[in-house]
């Protein structure tokens, strides 16, 4: 069986964590943290492009459904649709083993820097009428997670 998402997360930061520190350390938190977005964007972004070729699916609902539980899986996420359909899909997060791991390391900010930047871009390479917005995160804090899917326009792959 493969690794899941977040066991994949937690074996990342064991170098990332570190490496991210020591750019801090160097270049200034801001620089440093604009030149790991900009790294891991693209690579997420990639990610992103690659599920959407692959899921084939014009259902924006279903096929964001389906990414999404890749990032559930072992338990990683409590969530609770809001919405789900050809066009869009909303939810909010309730429990984040993501930001639990994160939190329980003394590094919630770079558990935001290093996981909750990823969802952006990963969103960016689903296509330019696929948008998520999203206006607070457990790992900064708040009481969940609210993504908010949505296609703007016509339906398209």
């Amino acid at each position: 069986m493969s690794v899941s998402v977040i066991e994949q997360a937690k074996i990342q930061a064991q170098v990332l964590v570190p490496l991210v520190k020591a750019l801090q350390a160097e270049l200034g938190e801001a620089r440093a943290n604009a030149l790991v977005r900009r790294a891991l964007g693209d690579l997420y972004r990639g990610f992103g492009e690659e599920f959407w070729k692959a899921k084939n699916e014009s259902d924006l609902g279903k096929a964001v459904s389906s990414a999404f539980r890749t990032y559930a899986r072992d338990d990683a996420l409590a969530y609770d649709v809001i919405e789900q359909t050809a066009d869009a899909f909303a939810f909010d997060v309730t429990r984040c083993a993501y930001a639990e791991f994160y939190k329980a390391l003394g590094e919630p900010e770079l558990g935001f820097l290093l996981v909750c930047t990823a969802d952006f871009a990963t969103a960016e390479g689903f296509g330019p009428d696929v948008k998520l917005t999203r206006t607070q995160t457990i790992m900064q804090g708040a009481s969940h997670c609210n993504f908010r899917y949505r296609r703007d326009g016509g339906r398209s792959q």
